[in-house]
């Protein structure tokens, strides 16, 4: 979460993840790897670009500011994924 709390920092966007934000995230990235391969860690590289994909690409338009990403946050951004079996295998 730090690499990409600075990665953000460069387009002056400040990245806070919250404790029940890496939970969520460790909670999905282990269904995922129930339901399709298991790869283990290596799950939650895609997720987290998966989490952070519409900021990524927003980021250099926003203005300065604060995102802080909490369970709530993790759940509304990858609910698409966890509802769509056959979309979940492609995040590998």
């Amino acid at each position: 979460t730090r690499q990409y709390a600075a990665l953000m920092e460069t387009e002056g966007v400040e990245l806070q993840f919250g404790d029940d934000a890496i939970e969520e995230l460790a909670s999905f990235a282990f269904q995922v790897n129930q339901s399709t391969q298991n790869i283990g860690a290596r799950r939650l590289y895609t997720i987290m670009e998966r989490l952070l994909e519409e900021l990524s690409f927003e980021a250099p338009d926003m203005k300065r500011g604060k995102v802080e990403v909490n369970a709530a946050y993790v759940r509304q951004r990858l609910q698409e994924v966890a509802d769509d079996e056959d979309l979940s295998k492609f995040i590998l």
